[in-house]
């Protein structure tokens, strides 16, 4: 069985970790365990780095680690001895480096975009619900008034505006209670309209509040249940 190998606390205080620390502090990362987190590499191949083993560690991590630094993998090989300059490292592995450097810096700029995409959806819908506010706020009272009353003129309107409605819950939008529901009082979910209720009272929902992705966006406006 191939044991592996040991570092010792001088290989892990060497020339080499304060090269790393100098790198991370450049890059804004405090710690080896936070560069382990943000390269998405095991706290092992941070260690083999600063003990000194960069020949033994696998090109994906080392790809890995130099996207975290800001750093293209021949900057980070010769950073850290693997090789001597450019001009030192022969056409067919020169081309193998450029090429994995490129893939790292691909993969990099592919997650930034997807987390770019993911912000500017999210603060897309956040506007546009803002602007939807009062009619998030009335539209359910409105249709479980035509659910009691189905004469009502406005009956006509709700299919026709039920595209909407899927749209929003697409986005993530839910509502706390429906409307005429009983539930007990949250303070933190419900909004009294009149009256007074404590916590866990019953109260019945006159309009719904909302949450988008989970978060609170709109408490539901109740009123407090007569014994």
């Amino acid at each position: 069985m191939t044991r592996e190998p040991h570092f010792s606390a001088s290989n892990l205080s060497s020339p080499t970790t304060e090269r790393l620390r100098s790198l991370m502090t450049t890059a804004g990362i405090p710690s080896f365990r936070a560069l382990a987190r943000q390269a998405q590499v095991s706290d092992w191949a941070i260690r083999q780095l600063r003990g000194d083993r960069i020949q033994t560690m696998r090109l994906e991590s080392l790809q890995k680690i130099a996207a975290a630094l800001n750093l293209s993998l021949t900057e980070l090989l010769q950073q850290f001895g693997a090789i001597a300059d450019a001009s030192s490292v022969s056409h067919d592995t020169a081309q193998d480096v450029a090429l994995a450097s490129l893939q790292a810096e691909y993969q990099r700029l592919q997650t930034q975009l997807e987390q770019q995409v993911t912000q500017l959806q999210t603060q897309f819908q956040t506007a546009a619900l803002s602007t939807l506010e009062s009619w998030l706020l009335q539209w359910p009272t409105v249709t479980h008034a035509v659910e009691k009353n189905p004469d009502l003129p406005a009956s006509r309107l709700v299919p026709l505006v039920q595209p909407v409605q899927t749209l929003v819950e697409q986005w993530g939008l839910a509502a706390i209670a429906p409307v005429g529901a009983t539930v007990p009082f949250d303070p933190q979910l419900h909004q009294l309209m009149s009256g007074h209720a404590e916590p866990d009272d019953l109260v019945r929902v006159r309009y719904t509040g909302f949450r988008h992705q989970g978060k609170l966006l709109y408490r539901a406006k109740v009123s407090p249940v007569e014994t």
